[in-house]
């Protein structure tokens, strides 16, 4: 009776205790058909800098986004970043928490891959990086909302099979003119032996892009707008303003040419001389 007494107590003990919560974020990584290959090679250094995110095959429909709520359900992801491309130049990234949102749809823009940069830095595969906000985020609550979903789809947790248990390089998030810059940098420790504390710097692996804020949408690739961004342009319209420009231009070159046959016209149009004909 007594070892069933002390069987039972341990038991209940081992009820009693909370138990520790576990950070199961998964990342769904996919892409539209229609991007180009700097598009792609950005899409794959993003895989490997994120070792709890799986790819999945390019999406065909790009008006039934719905539907990557079902494929992340089906990958057991929580989490989705898709890139939608447009007419082979624009590339827009929709970073998601499924299935009930919200989503931030974003314009992605001076995108530099590692392969194009060549910089010095390097860290290893799967190692989890540390997350940096920039102070900025704190202050307006769309920017707060946006720092919490960058950290849930960013930020690799300790419960990641594929992950190494090293911290060797950092994921900056800072916002300069309205618009979030991305950069990565590994961590360099230099130990000269002098001193106690190793020296850290900082260097820049890449790769690098832009986000600007377009919306936030209330449901995951749905709903009601939460934000929008009112000092967002489209590339459309930019494009537009620029072949206006350029037109303004040949209209005020070929205005320029006319004016001068013209006048040249005019200048060897003399009036006729009463004179000429008296020697003939």
């Amino acid at each position: 009776m007594e070892v069933d007494e002390e069987e039972t107590k341990t038991v209940e003990n081992k009820d009693n205790q909370p138990k520790e919560f576990k950070n199961r974020q998964r990342v769904m990584l996919l892409c539209s058909r229609g991007i180009t290959a700097r598009h792609r090679h950005l899409m794959s250094d993003l895989q490997a800098l994120l070792p709890h995110a799986k790819k999945d095959s390019k999406l065909d429909s790009k008006s039934k986004l719905y539907i990557l709520n079902e494929l992340a359900d089906i990958n057991n992801c929580n989490n989705c970043i898709y890139f939608e491309g447009r007419k082979h130049t624009d590339l827009y990234m929709w970073i998601s928490k499924t299935p009930n949102g919200p989503s931030i749809k974003f314009h992605v823009t001076n995108i530099h891959t590692m392969s194009e940069l060549h910089l010095t830095g390097n860290c290893l595969k799967g190692s989890r990086p540390i997350v940096s906000f920039d102070k900025t985020f704190d202050s307006t609550p769309h920017y707060k909302l946006i720092k919490e979903v960058l950290l849930h789809n960013f930020s690799t947790p300790t419960t990641s099979r594929r992950i190494k248990p090293f911290v060797d390089h950092v994921i900056t998030f800072s916002i300069v003119d309205g618009r979030i810059w991305f950069r990565n940098y590994q961590i360099v420790e230099k130990d000269d032996g002098t001193k106690k504390e190793k020296e850290m710097s900082l260097v820049e692996i890449g790769p690098r892009f832009v986000l600007q804020v377009m919306r936030i949408f209330d449901g995951s690739f749905c709903g009601s707008t939460l934000y929008k961004n009112g000092e967002f342009v489209s590339p459309n319209m930019i494009r537009r303003f620029q072949k206006q420009e350029m037109s303004m231009k040949y209209n005020a070159r070929v205005n320029k040419n006319l004016d001068h046959a013209k006048r040249l016209e005019e200048a060897n149009n003399l009036p006729s001389d009463p004179l000429d004909e008296v020697f003939k």
